[in-house]
């Protein structure tokens, strides 16, 4: 047995409860939630079918609703300021390697993310797929900058002979998450060990500089001699952006795979109210697809954004979900967990955030009661996605570092 006796029962325990609180969390969620599941989809669809009638001046700048006004006039704005502006200015050509979204939704949305945006902004951009030819990639688009992530799993899909061997005739810098083992990856020295021998030239993170160059399990980047690159998440409003057209009929929505977190904060929630949850993991969805232009659809119906965070983020101020970022451009109030790099992010008055789920479930509540209130609010948060938390800010900021290395 590893650990002590009392360590192990801790984790028996903690295991026997999060079982618990699934067995529940599946009795208590209300039945319109999960007979209208399908339904949401399919009017989401539909929307999305039609998609010049509810994305366009007349619709928009028309809109009852001054977040679709306010979000569209900034989507425009922001559009306007990024677009092309590396062309003629970089001659980067970057490579991005991205799994599929049944591996990871969450990988490939980020990488996808950032690979559309570099692109927007005027830079070459290819991604790296799955079961790609490294070697006929690199032939064919000529990387000057490859991205992957330190981890087996896409490890293990590249040649790196091949890398190696385009490397001797052409420039390449190879940049790695920086990942650490307290993030269930295996120690640190061994594979920095292996980064030195297989021409690994930089580490990136999404995770916010300050505590990446404060927290100890870091140090070892820094003492090989690695330049770190920081690329925080951010709203890719390419998908994500209000739409016209749709009354706010959902009480809430939550896209997202299914954690035990989930289970507390929204268990009173989801029993009272018919709201929408979509996600690997969650018991009434039978078939999850990934589908980014469809979610700005769904997110048009709903009074109220539902996000929890995981145990690190709350822990430790390191980032803030996807999901922050996405709700506030597509202009839902959101009611947040307490993450600690919250504050640094946004002001005081744009997110609703609980310190408790008891808290949470009360705040809620709030947000139905008093909707002028919350719509004030994500019309702030919205405001400041649009000004500092968009992807194309993160690409032409990781362009910049770029240039520096």
């Amino acid at each position: 047995m590893n650990g002590s006796p009392n360590t192990h029962w801790a984790k028996r325990r903690k295991k026997w409860r999060q079982s618990w609180d699934k067995l529940v969390f599946n009795t208590v969620l209300s039945g319109e939630t999960v007979d209208g599941h399908n339904d949401v989809l399919a009017a989401a669809e539909a929307g999305l079918a039609h998609w010049q009638q509810h994305e366009n001046d007349a619709a928009c700048l028309n809109s009852n609703d001054p977040v679709v006004r306010q979000g569209w006039a900034l989507k425009k704005e922001v559009e306007r300021q990024f677009r092309d502006l590396y062309v003629g200015r970089s001659s980067e050509r970057i490579l991005i390697h991205v799994p599929p979204p049944g591996l990871s939704p969450a990988g490939y949305s980020l990488f996808t993310n950032l690979a559309e945006s570099l692109r927007f902004i005027g830079v070459s951009t290819e991604t790296l797929d799955w079961h790609a030819d490294t070697q006929k990639v690199l032939a064919e688009f000529r990387p000057s900058v490859f991205l992957s992530s330190d981890h087996f799993t896409y490890l293990e899909r590249i040649d790196w002979a091949a890398v190696h061997a385009y490397k001797q005739t052409q420039r390449l810098r190879v940049g790695l998450t920086a990942s650490i083992a307290a993030y269930e990856n295996t120690p640190l020295p061994g594979r920095l060990d292996w980064a030195r021998h297989h021409g690994v030239d930089f580490y990136y993170t999404f995770r916010d500089e300050a505590y990446v160059t404060t927290r100890s399990d870091y140090r070892l980047f820094f003492d090989a001699a690695y330049r770190m690159v920081y690329i925080p998440f951010g709203a890719n409003i390419l998908h994500y952006y209000p739409v016209a057209g749709f009354e706010r009929d959902l009480d809430f929505a939550i896209m997202a795979t299914r954690k035990s977190e989930h289970m507390s904060y929204m268990r009173d929630i989801v029993r009272r109210h018919r709201g929408f949850i979509d996600g690997p993991g969650w018991k009434h969805v039978r078939h999850f697809q990934f589908n980014r232009e469809r979610d700005r659809y769904i997110y048009a119906r709903a009074k109220v954004g539902l996000n929890v965070h995981l145990p690190e983020q709350i822990e430790w101020a390191c980032e803030v979900n996807e999901r922050t970022y996405q709700l506030a451009a597509c202009g839902v109030p959101q009611l947040i967990d307490r993450v600690k790099l919250l504050d640094k992010l946004f002001s005081r008055d744009a997110l609703t955030i609980a310190d408790s789920p008891h808290v949470y479930a009360h705040l809620f509540e709030s947000l139905l009661l008093h909707p002028e209130e919350a719509t004030q609010k994500a019309l702030l948060a919205q405001r400041e996605v649009f000004a500092i938390h968009t992807t194309f800010h993160r690409a032409d900021s990781l362009m910049r570092q770029l240039a520096s290395l």
